[in-house]
Parts: C-alpha cells; sequence; structure tokens
C-alpha cells in the first residue's frame, strides 16, 4: 500500500479547514461539497458544535484557516442539517469571500468502513491553543455500529470537535470521518488515557447532492430541536 507522508496528506487538507465560532464555544469544520460556480458550500461539523446556535438562531462565524477570512452567518443565511443520533452536522451557506476550494476531498466510499488497526490523521483547534491548527494520530482500535462509529487510540481535545479524520492510504487522502468526542478511562476512579470516537461521513454523501441556494436548502432543513443539556460522553 502506498501511503502518504503526514506531512504531504496535511498541507492537502489544511485548505479546507475552518474554525466555527458560536456565543457558546468553539470547534472546527472542513468542506464537503461545493457547487460547479463556487458560491455555495457545505461545511461538515460535528452536531454538538453547533446544535446550540441552531436551536436558538445564533449566529455562526466561520474562519477560514489558511487565509483568515471569516463570515458571520445568521439564522437566515444558512442551512444547518443535524444527525444528532451520530453527532454530525452539515452547513450550508454562499461562501462569499472564503477561499475554499472549489473541489473538496474525497469521501469514504458509502457503505464502507476501515478496519481496525489503521492509522489515521486529524485536524482542529484545540482549546489549550485555540488560534493554532493542530494535527493529531492515531490508530483504529474498534469500529462500532455497522461501521458507523470508530475508536481511535489517540487524543480528542476540546475545540477539535468536527474535524477531518482522515486516511493516507492509496497515494492520496480521504476523509473518513468527523472528531466527536473523547471517552477517558474512570474504571479505576481517576482519569487515565482513553479513546477518541470518530463518526464517519455517511450523512455528507447525501449533503453532496447540494441546493443552489440557501433559501432552497432552508426549505429541506428540518426544525431545530432543544439540545441535550450535557453530552452522554465528554464532548471534544
Amino acid at each position: 500500500m502506498n501511503y502518504l507522508d503526514w506531512n504531504a496528506a496535511i498541507e492537502l487538507v489544511q485548505p479546507h479547514i475552518v474554525r466555527i465560532t458560536t456565543p457558546r464555544g468553539s470547534g472546527t469544520g472542513f468542506l464537503v461539497s461545493a457547487t460547479a460556480d463556487g458560491s455555495m458550500c457545505a461545511v461538515a461539523t460535528a452536531a454538538h458544535v453547533v446544535a446550540h446556535a441552531h436551536y436558538w438562531e445564533q449566529p455562526l462565524r466561520i474562519t477560514h484557516r489558511d487565509s483568515g477570512n471569516t463570515l458571520l452567518l445568521r439564522a437566515a443565511q444558512r442551512a444547518v442539517f443535524l444527525q444528532e443520533a451520530d453527532d454530525t452536522a452539515a452547513v450550508i451557506f454562499s461562501k462569499g469571500d472564503l477561499p475554499l476550494p472549489g473541489q473538496p476531498l474525497a469521501l469514504a466510499p458509502e457503505g464502507k468502513h476501515l478496519k481496525f488497526g489503521n492509522e489515521i490523521g486529524w485536524l482542529g483547534f484545540p482549546a489549550v491553543a485555540p488560534a493554532e491548527m493542530c494535527f493529531f494520530s492515531g490508530r483504529v482500535s474498534a469500529v462500532r455500529n455497522e461501521g458507523r462509529e470508530y475508536l481511535v487510540d489517540g487524543v480528542a481535545i476540546n475545540g477539535v470537535s468536527g474535524g477531518p479524520a482522515f486516511w493516507n492510504g492509496g497515494g492520496k487522502v480521504t476523509l473518513m470521518g468527523v472528531m466527536s468526542a473523547y471517552i477517558a478511562n474512570r474504571a479505576t476512579g481517576e482519569t487515565l488515557p482513553g479513546l477518541t470516537v470518530v463518526q464517519n461521513v455517511a450523512q455528507f454523501h447525501e449533503v453532496a447532492k447540494l441546493f443552489k441556494t440557501v433559501d432552497e436548502a432552508k426549505k429541506k432543513e428540518q426544525p431545530p430541536a432543544e439540545p441535550p443539556a450535557q453530552p452522554t460522553e465528554p464532548g471534544t
């Protein structure tokens, strides 16, 4: 198997990365779809990053990692599609001055998943260094829920939620997951290293059949439901 050097893989992924800031916190996102004319795009993230702002119709600030350009999206200027059971979400909007690439990176094929033992990498903006995009890596320890969720032997930190998890095999980068949560080991009463939860990209294959306008997307947007007060597992 031909593997890209991790540095080369990061250089391919980083132009697609954004930071998502809400009145309540921040997370990471990445481009998953764009219209042919480049005017509209869909950014993937974790559902818990945007659920509260979506429910309360609060603004989202999208900051493009490479350029530093920002876009403030109010409720009428975006459509949010949540899949809370999988902790994934897509935000559809007119990209304005955000110089996101015209062609998203490849998503893992529908109905396929990585086997355990494969090494993956992920990118995000950890709360310990929120201005810095950081790289992490680890190996798939287990595949759960018929391939919809991975447990990974690696670190996830607040702010990295919603970042892309990717595989560098086959001489290319494949987006195979969304950073969701970190489950610490508390079996002995103290907090010990645990496992990171990565959700797969199944939702975004449907999102990739994009809408031509935000108004069109808004018509298919589900009414927001009140998010849970606390996540069931420690969120990233």
